[in-house]
């Protein structure tokens, strides 16, 4: 059997001696290895911004968010989903995670799971994708058989596949109908993708995760104004948020937030536009949820 060459798991020279550094010296090796993460994140800007622009539609329209990974790149992504709820309110039924070696093998590896395309498949299969569903399929190398072979299905079916790898010309970049193409190269620690390429792929779903929501108006001045307040911290939170908006003092937060039953986004044009809490909510639903653009209306 061949095995293909690839970049995350070469050997960089810089580094076949890092066992008899000094320990300042390994964590610095590491630092540097961290920002050219980063830098990787920053060639594929272009590549993101298609996956933004094609994925926000969709999205709007009802459609699901799935992630798809194995070990170290379904955890982040499984990571990146879950926190958009709390964050942004989305909706825990339309953020979903498809780990190989399923919910087990979030806390233990689950070994060869990974290369099971059969159960790659059938799970994507399982979830009935539609044409307004995101799936989001990410391998450091590239190669990982259960993510292909979901993405490969979840797209015959019409729904936006996205693959995010860290090797050039990974087939994984070519299952999806968007390839995100993180060129991270070698670790410091021969083929550790939990370093270098772990960085770009925790930084790029952060990217493309957070200007989604922007996108679908969960963002307002650079504020969640999306989020739900639904207890004690949260409500606090919402209350500096509309004070900072509308410059007010809490007293009056306190109660804009009362008259809009928790709503902030209700709340906010109710204080700031000085109008009744019915017309607040026709104008958000008119303005597909976007303050900005409600408040223009």
């Amino acid at each position: 059997m061949s095995v293909p060459s690839l970049r995350t798991e070469g050997v960089d020279e810089a580094f076949v001696d890092i066992d008899e550094w000094p320990v300042e010296r390994i964590l610095a090796g590491l630092l540097d290895h961290q920002v050219a993460a980063i830098e990787a994140v920053r060639r594929a800007l272009p590549q993101l911004a298609v996956v933004v622009e094609r994925a926000a539609p969709r999205l709007a329209a009802g459609g699901r968010l799935v992630y798809v990974g194995a070990g170290t790149s379904g955890r982040l992504g499984t990571q990146d989903g879950v926190e958009l709820t709390p964050t942004y309110s989305w909706p825990p039924s339309r953020v979903l995670s498809l780990m190989a070696g399923g919910d087990g093998a979030f806390l233990r590896s689950v070994e060869g799971a990974e290369d099971d395309a059969t159960t790659g498949a059938a799970r994507a299969h399982a979830l009935g994708p539609t044409a307004q569903d995101v799936f989001l399929g990410i391998a450091a190398s590239g190669t990982t058989p259960f993510v292909i072979a979901a993405l490969a299905t979840a797209r015959r079916v019409g729904a936006l596949t996205v693959g995010i790898a860290c090797n050039p010309g990974a087939p994984l970049l070519e299952a999806g109908e968007c390839g995100v193409l993180l060129d991270t190269g070698p670790e410091a620690v021969a083929g550790s993708t939990r370093l270098k390429a772990g960085t770009a792929q925790k930084a790029a779903l952060n990217l493309l995760s957070t200007t989604l929501m922007i996108r679908l108006g969960r963002v307002y001045r650079g504020l969640m104004v999306e989020m739900q307040a639904t207890n004690a911290k949260l409500r606090r939170r919402a209350v500096r948020m509309l004070m900072r908006l509308a410059r007010c003092g809490e007293p009056e937060a306190l109660r804009a937030m009362d008259a809009a039953g928790g709503d902030l986004k209700v709340a906010i044009l109710m204080t700031l536009d000085g109008i009744a809490r019915d017309e607040a909510v026709r104008r958000l639903a008119a303005a597909g949820g976007l303050v900005r653009r409600a408040r223009s209306g």
